[in-house]
């Protein structure tokens, strides 16, 4: 079966499936959620949302419907979900990791509530008046991605101090994410005494593309944009790491637990479970403008041990004695 084709069965799928139920039941409110990554690989911070759900006394199934929307990294077709979804107006539109999601809800609707999760600015993005007093019917959390970038180039630094031409990884399709970060690394590194190297990939193909077109250039080490498809293929990222020796930095612990180097940043399912609480609490009865955005106060820094000394890295004891968790 051809990859497209069977992004589209899946995506059928989650239409269907949900609409055959609320004929069953027709009182159940329906919570569209969308996400760029895949869902085999996705699954803790699935998890996480229907915790938060719970936590605001929703069930999925019994007081609830949740429809899965994953893109697997085709955000060409975010658009016409979108427009499919106000049309049936669902109660929530929820997008937690995934700011095309909500920027193309707040485009397509000024009624349906959506609850984001984003790691950039929302007000700069333009899904907010402000954090305190959002207004109208956009709310959510911001998990701080993208202001933390001069953070894990400073790590790069301390842990590889003649690590000089940094690749940095964007995914073209999260324009404002690619945009944020490609900046902002290059704003830090003269600083620091780095080069950066801007590489694009979204596709899983790409990704082997960017990561031969970085060992060409001789790149000392690597920082992964934010990117809820580059989430979801973690795996691939860390096994291609390793072929090529080369260190890596991201936002996400769950890569580091993959096999990565380095992550600095918030905890990713904690921000899927706020977001839960916030589409619970709107299906309950909330209004978005009445709640304002919030801002994850908790960062975490994780080493894996193992993957530095098959990089044969010696990670200092300063370092070490900075970490949150050390895998090894």
């Amino acid at each position: 079966m051809k990859r497209r084709e069977f992004i589209s069965l899946v995506g059928g799928a989650a239409i269907a499936w949900p609409l055959a139920a609320r004929a069953q039941l027709p009182s159940l409110p329906v919570v569209a959620f969308l996400n760029g990554g895949q869902p085999d690989n996705a699954a803790p911070n699935a998890a996480a949302f229907r915790k938060g759900l719970s936590e605001a006394g929703l069930v999925e199934g019994r007081n609830v419907t949740v429809e899965y929307h994953w893109f697997a990294g085709q955000y060409d077709g975010v658009p016409a979900l979108v427009a499919e979804l106000v049309r049936r107006r669902v109660a929530v539109i929820a997008s937690p990791g995934f700011p095309p999601g909500a920027l193309a809800a707040k485009a397509a609707t000024a009624t349906i509530p959506i609850v984001f999760g984003v790691g950039d600015d929302p007000v700069k993005l333009g899904l907010v008046a402000s954090v305190a007093r959002p207004g109208g019917n956009v709310t959510g959390i911001n998990f701080f991605v993208h202001e933390l970038i001069s953070k894990r180039l400073g790590l790069l630094r301390e842990l590889i101090p003649k690590a000089a031409r940094i690749a940095v990884l964007v995914n073209p399709a999260n324009t404002d994410a690619a945009e944020a970060t490609v900046k902002g690394a290059r704003q830090v590194a003269p600083t620091l005494g780095m080069q950066i190297l801007a590489f694009d990939a979204h596709t899983i193909d790409e990704i082997d593309a960017a990561f031969a077109a970085i060992a060409r250039e001789r790149a000392d080490a690597l920082l992964v944009a934010g990117d809820s498809f580059f989430g979801s293929r973690r795996g691939q990222f860390a096994t291609l790491a390793a072929r090529d020796r080369l260190p890596t930095i991201s936002a996400q612990r769950e890569t580091v637990e993959a096999g990565g180097l380095m992550s600095y940043g918030t905890s990713v399912p904690d921000m899927f479970r706020q977001v839960g609480i916030y589409a619970g609490s709107i299906v309950k009865g909330a209004k978005p403008a009445d709640l304002p955005v919030l801002q994850s106060t908790k960062f975490e820094f994780v080493i894996n041990l193992q993957t530095a000394k098959a990089l044969g890295l010696e990670v200092p004891p300063s370092l070490l004695a900075r970490a949150d968790e050390v895998i090894e």
